[in-house]
């Protein structure tokens, strides 16, 4: 304590002076999320790396699923794994306030990564089907999962800036669509407080490093998976009048299908009907009993959804009355509803992106026909907010456009994002939003 007592009174009128603004510089002088971020950028480098080494597919997470537990315990978090089959859920109390929950995904695709980069994934499972197959992170699941832990280390050691409960969701099989209603039906918002509001952000492989985008409303598609099993009468190559060939069958389908976004949809509706893989024979010269057909259905409007479901299967039936062949087996799978952002939510976060980043760095980003399951926490009464991180820097984009050709996507082989700047821009977008919307009592 200093003695003022044995000063001039001008020498304390200066002295208080000098401390009256030292106390109102630290006060203002709290770490940023964007000063945290940059000084802490090697660590989560390396977290990256380690869990885009370490891929694991759909409805497997264990590994991953524990990883991101140990690290929000580590954190000074209460973490929960195993909800939803392998998710983890993260919970961070911190005084009166909303309930903000911030999520990520923690599953790879059955990719054989191609990138070269020095941390490349060299795992190789079987799947499902027993097929021996490559597993890269090549939606950028492990930046998503290396972000939420930045967010979480830089909440849970700056309480004193904030008010309020943070959940932490690391959920499982994204790709399959089934992760987020896994976790719903295993007491998600039951076991653990219902969120006032939900973010979560994705990489883009077209936006450049350092800036996001963000968009109101509709943003990503309903996806539906169709399996179409064509049944025919198999036989000799040479003697095809005596079969029912459901190869053939394939073809006409195919063709068949595409009528229906092009003469039965709106032309201003978005809807896309791919088939993506064609399964029938085994030689040359037999003629199978079988053709399996596997589709991927996209969709923004329900009603719309609902006529193409419909419609797939009107054609498929008669392709087979055609051929006088038994009725086709139609199943659905894997349906993931439509993502639409809260306008409120994102009208209320966006300025806090345009102070950390710039108001050039945030973007208006394009609706796509993607799919993402996100979307059911909305669909449980959560307003909820999706922006987009960009991941490939600049330099890198504008060679790809001298060479004619386009960036590769989010699930090829070859996407590869910047990590340092894209987690920094990632940790600093989030944990700032989280700031504002769970502001400190005056």
């Amino acid at each position: 304590m200093i003695n003022t007592s044995s000063i001039t009174r001008s020498a304390r009128i200066a002295l208080w002076s000098v401390l009256i603004i030292s106390n109102a510089s630290f006060a203002t002088c709290a770490e940023t999320p964007a000063e945290w971020s940059k000084a802490h950028a090697d660590e989560l480098v390396a977290l990256y790396a380690e869990l885009h080494q370490a891929p694991e597919l759909s409805k497997h997470e264990e590994v991953t699923g524990r990883r991101i537990g140990e690290e929000l315990k580590k954190a000074g978090i209460d973490a929960t794994t195993g909800v939803g089959g392998t998710g983890v859920v993260g919970l961070l109390k911190n005084g009166p306030g909303q309930v903000v929950m911030l999520r990520t995904d923690l599953d790879a695709l059955p990719v054989t990564e191609q990138t070269g980069v020095p941390y490349a994934s060299k795992v190789r499972v079987r799947d499902e089907q027993g097929n021996e197959v490559g597993v890269m992170h090549a939606c950028g699941h492990d930046i998503h999962m290396t972000n939420l832990v930045g967010v979480a280390r830089y909440l849970a050691s700056h309480r004193d800036q904030w008010s309020g409960t943070v959940i932490f969701i690391g959920q499982p099989a994204e790709e399959r669509g089934a992760g987020a209603r896994a976790m719903l039906e295993d007491g998600l918002f039951t076991r653990f407080p219902k969120p006032d509001l939900a973010l979560a952000l994705h990489v883009d492989s077209s936006l450049p490093t350092g800036k996001i985008g963000v968009r109101p409303g509709p943003n990503m598609a309903n996806v539906d998976s169709v399996d179409i099993t064509l049944q025919g009468r198999g036989g000799h190559g040479a003697y095809p009048h005596l079969t029912v060939d459901p190869v053939v069958m394939a073809a006409y389908l195919i063709v068949d299908l595409q009528s229906i976004v092009a003469r039965e949809v709106g032309p201003t509706e978005p809807a896309v009907i791919t088939v993506g893989s064609i399964h029938g024979g085994a030689k040359h010269n037999v003629i199978s009993d079988t053709c399996h057909l596997q589709l991927t259905v996209r969709s923004y409007n329900d009603e719309v959804r609902k006529h193409l479901l419909g419609a797939i299967r009107r054609k498929s039936l008669a392709v087979a009355r055609s051929f006088r062949a038994p009725e086709p087996v139609i199943t659905l799978s894997e349906g993931t509803p439509a993502l639409s952002n809260d306008p409120a939510l994102v009208e209320r976060v966006t300025p806090t992106f345009r102070r950390v980043l710039g108001e050039e760095n945030v973007v208006l980003a394009e609706q796509t026909m993607g799919g993402e399951d996100f979307s059911e926490y909305g669909r449980a009464g959560v307003p909820i907010f999706m922006y987009r991180l960009g991941s490939v820097e600049q330099p890198r984009l504008d060679r790809y456009r001298q060479l004619g050709t386009e960036p590769p996507t989010l699930h090829s082989a070859l996407y590869y994002p910047e990590p340092r700047e894209t987690l920094t821009v990632g940790v600093t977008t989030m944990a700032s939003a989280v700031l504002d919307l769970l502001p400190k009592a005056k």
